[in-house]
């Protein structure tokens, strides 16, 4: 009897820590980047004096984020100063456009990424055709550098 209550805590426990971190699907990829929110865009920021945690994604680079209500609450509500998130995003929409560079141009061989049909509601970026990548939410951490001005 005594063994048994040590055993029920341990098992509730590990199901508690499983339950916390999602799995990751097969098409995609759990990042950790920082950088500063602007209501539901994210950008990459560089901290000066730190190393990049964003898995060698560029600062500047965007995301739309998705996820939680209330933590998006949290992150909009901290605009101004830099954010840590992690969370999932796809393979394919972190892959970029792909291509040689030659002389400053970028050529591109085989087919290109799925187009929108026409009509469809798209939000483009300078009228390029594709939209910032997706990035679903687990969780995030307040960073003491404020966002730089613009």
């Amino acid at each position: 009897m005594k063994h048994l209550l040590p055993a029920v805590v341990i098992l509730t426990s590990g199901a508690l820590l499983a339950a916390q971190e999602r799995e990751v699907p097969k098409d995609s990829t759990r990042i950790t980047i920082e950088g500063c929110a602007d209501g539901r865009t994210f950008t990459i920021t560089a901290r000066e004096g730190h190393e990049p945690s964003s898995g060698g994604l560029a600062p500047g680079r965007r995301f739309r984020l998705s996820g939680p209500k209330d933590i998006l609450k949290d992150i909009e509500a901290r605009e101004g100063t830099m954010v840590e998130l992690t969370g999932l995003v796809r393979k394919a929409e972190l892959a970029g456009p792909g291509g040689i560079t030659t002389g400053g141009g970028r050529v591109r061989i085989g087919g290109g990424a799925p187009q929108a049909q026409v009509g469809s509601p798209t939000r483009t970026i300078m009228g390029g055709g594709s939209t910032d990548p997706v990035l679903d939410i687990e969780g995030w951490n307040r960073l003491p550098e404020p966002c730089p001005s613009r």
